[in-house]
């Protein structure tokens, strides 16, 4: 660590090994809290937001800032991204069918009026664009990973210092928001409708108890790593060929590609070095993904300037209003008839 003009620079090393701290210390607070459980706040969130309130503190009493090398996290975002392309798979797409069809247009015409709701209320009330798309689909669409992996490029493009807080706070408060919203609106269109299942059965949700737990061993590890390294050079080669043609892609975009085209062209039993199938949804790229994400977040949200959202934060409540306002009427008014009409003609 080196202390210079008021700024404590905390080296990439010491950085990582604060995230996986924040990570846990996230985990126990979220175990405590019944608020965070009950809405659903991931756990580098809650811990990495106590833990920036801190710097924060810190900030204003000894003016002193805490800065650090976020390198190993930009790597972190790459990796994490790349078991999503390698998960990806476009026959389960086509298994939806239409009612995935229509719900994925829905989805796609949402994101449009969310962006225009965004940037229209960011401009109505004197604020850059930038606002507005942060506190858009980037963020309540794309959550916390997708807010952070985007925001460097926004605050390039549109000269916007705070853009990764932006984010953050957007996609914060749109968990919370949207936890507010699901359970009211069900209930709403359930006694509207007076709708009642054909029959009772219990709730079947996340693992089934009799069903083993799998293992992985290094072996199982390493392969995933492999097949994450395959992608990712792979990517880096895209990045450069796009790149040449004049479109600036972030990294982890191409190599989502490289590893949704290598899981979706490459035959699974096409024979490989390490003797095993490609890994696919494996026990293994589950929790490089996990492990990723998490560490990814805790480092992010640790390293916010909370102190520069001060002057923002009335435009941020302002529109992120108008948003949940926006997705109760499309809720309420758009998806549901679209998805009760089309069950109804299955």
């Amino acid at each position: 660590m080196n202390f210079v003009d008021g700024v404590l620079q905390v080296e990439s090393f010491l950085a990582v090994t604060l995230g996986i701290v924040v990570l846990f210390l996230g985990r126990r607070l979220t175990q405590a809290s019944s608020f965070l459980k009950e809405f659903s706040i991931p756990e580098p969130v809650s811990g990495g937001i106590l833990v920036s309130v801190l710097f924060a503190i810190i900030h204003y009493v000894t003016h002193i800032d805490v800065q650090f090398d976020l390198a190993t996290r930009d790597l972190l975002l790459v990796y994490f991204f790349t078991t999503i392309g390698i998960n990806a798979s476009l026959q389960d797409l086509f298994k939806g069918g239409k009612p995935l069809l229509i719900l994925l247009s829905v989805t796609i015409g949402y994101m449009l009026i969310q962006n225009l709701t965004g940037i229209g209320i960011a401009t109505m009330l004197d604020q850059p664009e930038a606002v507005g798309l942060l506190s858009g689909t980037v963020s309540l669409i794309g959550g916390h990973g997708t807010a952070i992996a985007w925001s460097p490029r926004i605050a390039e493009i549109f000269d916007l210092d705070t853009a990764m807080e932006i984010g953050i706070a957007s996609a914060t408060f749109g968990l919370i928001l949207a936890s507010l919203m699901g359970g009211p609106i069900a209930k709403y269109l359930i006694n509207k409708h007076n709708l009642k299942p054909e029959k009772v059965e219990e709730m079947d949700v996340g693992t089934a108890q009799d069903e083993p737990q799998p293992s992985i061993n290094a072996y199982d590890f390493l392969d995933a790593m492999l097949a994450i390294h395959v992608c990712i050079i792979l990517g880096a080669i895209l990045n450069e060929g796009v790149s040449s043609l004049g479109l600036e892609l972030p990294l982890f975009v191409t190599c989502l590609f490289a590893g949704i085209l290598i899981s979706n062209l490459i035959p699974a039993s096409y024979p490989r070095l390490t003797g095993t199938r490609w890994p696919a949804r494996k026990p293994a790229v589950a929790l490089i993904a996990d492990m990723a994400l998490g560490a990814f977040l805790a480092m992010s949200l640790m390293s916010m300037q909370l102190w520069a959202l001060v002057d923002l934060a009335g435009p941020i409540f302002i529109i992120l209003g108008a948003q949940f306002i926006v997705a109760i009427c499309i809720a309420i008014f758009v998806v549901f008839p679209l998805m009760v009409k089309t069950t109804m003609q299955r």
